[in-house]
């Protein structure tokens, strides 16, 4: 009862043990609980399935005395009930009949409404009760283990990595994290291009994030992505920090309306992405070639190795390491324009990283994403513009 950090270790124990495992939290998304194989269930089919129950729920006014005498009652006669949560989330005179009656079987507590609970407690006394003193974190070892543990989640927040244990944010468990974490920087990576690719006027209110997948809904937790798209698309033209915990109040400030679609594809669940497309609708594009046949600006990635690729810019096909910075340019597609621009970077000192071709035919339109180090001057991004075959420019931060 209570599917988080502690809740969520316990499980993984117990299946080591070979037991089934069922969880109650409304709060706990199914593709966290069915990465570790234990089944969400709702809080009376819990209470009346189980055999043991083990709680780590916090306390507050929706849980205070939630095990009481109506729920004991749904309990299975002879159930064990184990308590390293809140003392005040059992009604301990409701336990002490139910222990009485053999309803529930044994009871251990390491929590009670008061602590320290009063020598003559009925529950301390009652002979199927075992009791420990609610020291598990005070000793020497949990201290230090406990002030590593905050050190290393601060340090890796303010490194900008993703922090697993944000008290008011989606917890996600470390597995997943490490899974997604391509992603992540996909999905960041796909938003802050896609903003740059917008021309001034009107500002980006709608957008569609498009998540291709061989898992179900219930399989795939799309906050984290969504959060760090939001991040991408805000903060290269604003001052504010995005995060996990802000992203989706920022949006709503800022008019953002983020809307998902998910492809269910066909194939093997075993990767948890196949693509990330983003589009923008109603905004005009500095690039002309960005814009989808319908209209809006569209950028789409995968991860590769694990690292993230564009894969299209409108409907352009391409395959372009996200690292560094970007410069998108429309030409003719003819010989020698790879080595004309490249000359120009070069004499600039502007290093390349990779360059690669996408085109509609040979001797078409086509589009020559360029990888580079270092920002290019506008003096040099105007000399590549004024090359005859080239068309439409433009650089972009990642």
């Amino acid at each position: 009862m209570g599917f988080g950090k502690v809740g969520s270790e316990v499980a993984r124990r117990a299946k080591g043990l070979g037991m089934h495992v069922i969880a109650h939290d409304p709060y706990a998304p199914a593709d966290r609980a069915r990465a570790i194989g234990v089944d969400l269930v709702s809080f009376e089919e819990a209470i009346s399935t189980a055999d043991f129950i083990s709680l780590h729920m916090p306390l507050t006014p929706a849980t205070s005395k939630m095990f009481n005498d109506e729920s004991f009652s749904q309990m299975k006669k002879g159930v064990r009930i184990v308590n390293v949560a809140r003392g005040g989330v059992i009604d301990e005179e409701a336990l002490v009949r139910a222990l009485d009656s053999g309803t529930v079987a044994q009871a251990a507590l390491d929590v009670f409404t008061e602590e320290p609970p009063s020598k003559d407690s009925k529950l301390v006394l009652h002979e199927n009760v075992t009791v420990t003193p609610h020291l598990g974190a005070s000793t020497t070892e949990a201290q230090e283990g406990v002030a590593i543990e905050v050190a290393e989640a601060v340090v890796g927040a303010l490194k900008g990595q993703l922090a697993a244990t944000a008290v008011n944010a989606p917890m996600l468990p470390a597995e997943i994290l490490s899974e997604l974490a391509p992603f992540v920087t996909l999905s960041e990576k796909l938003g802050r291009l896609a903003v740059q690719l917008v021309a001034g006027g009107r500002g980006v209110q709608s957008v569609k994030v498009t998540y291709a997948s061989a898992r179900g809904p219930d399989d795939l937790d799309t906050r984290l992505l969504r959060a760090m798209i939001t991040k991408g698309l805000i903060e290269p033209i604003s001052s504010v920090f995005i995060n996990l915990v802000n992203a989706d109040f920022s949006a709503k400030q800022r008019g953002l309306r983020i809307t998902e679609e998910r492809i269910l594809l066909d194939g093997s669940p075993e990767n948890p992405l196949e693509f990330i497309q983003v589009q923008i609708a109603n905004v005009e594009s500095k690039f002309s070639i960005a814009m989808s046949d319908s209209g809006e600006i569209k950028v789409e990635g995968r991860v590769k190795d694990g690292k993230p690729h564009l894969t299209m810019v409108g409907s352009f096909g391409v395959d372009v390491s996200m690292e560094g910075s970007l410069i998108l340019c429309r030409q003719v597609d003819q010989p020698g324009m790879v080595g004309s621009v490249g000359s120009i970077l070069g004499e600039e000192n502007v290093n390349v990283s990779f360059m690669s071709v996408g085109r509609i035919a040979p001797r078409k339109q086509a589009v020559m994403t360029i990888g580079v180090d270092e920002e290019p001057s506008k003096e040099a991004l105007k000399r590549i513009r004024e090359i005859p075959a080239v068309e439409e420019i433009v650089f972009l931060k990642l």
